[in-house]
């Protein structure tokens, strides 16, 4: 008589999530803060888009009974404005000169430090050179000031050997390599971490036997440091790249002035005068005033206001 073939019971699945979350639950509330600090920071802000695409106020609620939908007009008529191209022009070259030395100074940086002989000097060059990251925007500006400005450093050595003093923050020529210079200094050495961590997982079987071909130190950078980094440079310059045009108005906005404003002003500074503030800047990137526009400004404000009371 055939023995019946009995199959193996399924295993059963209940209560597996329940297991996995026992164990991994450690890392769960670990990785918790940052997944709360992205969301409210992140995602939550999202619901402030709405206000592209209405005539808004600031003060008004942005879903209410008096809400004024404009679709795209908003886009339309800074698409139009005389000063969009300035502006367009302004941040994409602040933003591709930033890119252009702000990206391959770390890497240079952190392949310098893996190359240094004594591992203690190492530690020390790369606290020094965290240190700038955690200076505050205004903190630096107002450094850039003690030394470019009018009675600055610089200025004081200039009237010292018998030449003449220049506000370099009313240099519109200055601007930019203030802004772009002072950036990459600040940041340079934060930015370096990421790769200093990459290079401590290079094998070091490789460099001894490239020490046995004869390779010089130069040698075993250029073909076994840079080559194990390469996909991190890859990663890195991917996501540099998504955020090139994300320049902030916080720093310019400080960096500011009459004299460079043709250079300074930014689409992000802009954005933040004519809509945050609710009061345009009196003159555009020419220097023309327009005291028409802001009264008609105040007079739409004052007929929105009147209509809804």
């Amino acid at each position: 008589m055939d023995s019946a073939k009995t199959s193996p019971a399924p295993v059963k699945k209940k209560g597996r999530w329940l297991k996995k979350l026992r164990e991994n639950y450690p890392f769960l509330v670990m990785i918790f803060p940052a997944v709360l600090v992205v969301f409210l920071f992140n995602y939550l802000p999202i619901y402030g888009l709405l206000i592209a695409f209405q005539d808004f106020m600031p003060g008004d609620p942005i879903l209410g009974e008096y809400t004024r939908w404009v679709g795209f007009d908003n886009f339309t008529r800074f698409f139009n404005d005389v000063q969009f191209w300035p502006l367009m022009s302004n941040t994409f070259l602040l933003c591709i000169f930033g890119f252009i030395i702000g990206f391959p100074l770390p890497i240079i940086v952190a392949l310098l430090l893996n190359a240094t002989k004594s591992r203690r000097t190492a530690k020390i060059l790369q606290t020094i050179f965290n240190g700038p990251h955690f200076i505050s925007l205004v903190v630096m500006v107002g450094m850039l000031t003690l030394f470019f400005g009018r009675y600055g450093l610089v200025n004081n050595i200039i009237a010292a050997i018998g030449g003449e003093r220049v506000s370099y923050f009313l240099q519109s020529s200055a601007f930019r390599p203030m802004y772009i210079l002072s950036s990459n200094w600040q940041d340079f050495g934060w930015s370096a971490i990421i790769y200093v961590a990459a290079l401590s997982n290079v094998d070091p079987g490789q460099h001894e036997a490239a020490i046995l071909d004869g390779a010089t130190r130069w040698q075993r950078v250029l073909h076994v440091d840079l080559p194990a980094i390469m996909p991190m440079v890859s990663v890195m310059l991917i996501m540099s790249i998504g955020g090139l045009m994300g320049v902030g108005y916080e720093k310019a906005l400080l960096m500011q002035t009459d004299g460079n404003l043709g250079v300074s002003e930014l689409i992000a500074t802009y954005v933040y005068k004519q809509g945050l503030t609710g009061v345009p800047d009196q003159k555009d990137l020419n220097g023309r005033t327009h005291l028409s526009d802001i009264q008609k400004i105040y007079q739409d404000a004052y007929d929105r206001y009147a209509s809804n009371s």
